[in-house]
């Protein structure tokens, strides 16, 4: 099948595994995920409710790792790496008031946060001899029944149609 040849409703391309185009988001067949906590207090300056007020939160955050090629040793991504940098990230906003860092516009919402998380612990993989691509998303849980997640757009590029 050739690019002329492809029609997709979403204006999306994606080559996968075995060559051919398909529409929508690009396939993982792998996923891992780590889990770590930081403790750190905010107040939403746009908000108008309780959470305008200062208040904290025991975080959750789940770093996720997706890709389609395995190493030698038959794994994705080492989780101990993966843990490691998670650590490095949240040891930056522990026991901190999230609204003292510019990064979050003084609304530092579960959604900013997550986004952060992504975009440092991308940076960091690198460092680490892994490619940062194999990010895939971040989830932070305020507790356990809210929790926004942050998954960048897909690595596509657009059809002409």
């Amino acid at each position: 099948m050739n690019e002329a040849d492809f029609q997709c409703p979403l204006q999306i391309r994606s080559n996968h595994l075995d060559g051919n185009l398909r529409c929508g988001y690009p396939y993982h067949m792998y996923h891992v995920r780590v889990e770590d906590e930081f403790s750190a207090a905010h107040f939403l300056s746009n908000y108008h409710g309780k959470c305008e007020k200062l208040h904290g939160h025991n975080y959750r955050v789940r770093l996720w790792a997706g890709g389609a090629v395995l190493d030698k040793g038959g794994m994705l991504l080492d989780f101990s790496l993966l843990k490691k940098v998670l650590k490095e990230v949240l040891a930056f906003l522990d026991h901190s008031n999230l609204n003292d860092m510019e990064i979050f516009q003084n609304d530092p919402s579960a959604e900013r946060i997550a986004r952060f998380i992504f975009e440092e612990a991308g940076k960091k993989l690198p460092e680490y001899g892994v490619e940062s691509s194999l990010l895939h998303a971040v989830d932070v849980f305020e507790n356990s029944r809210s929790m926004a997640r942050y998954s960048p757009s897909p690595n596509t590029t657009a059809v002409n149609v």
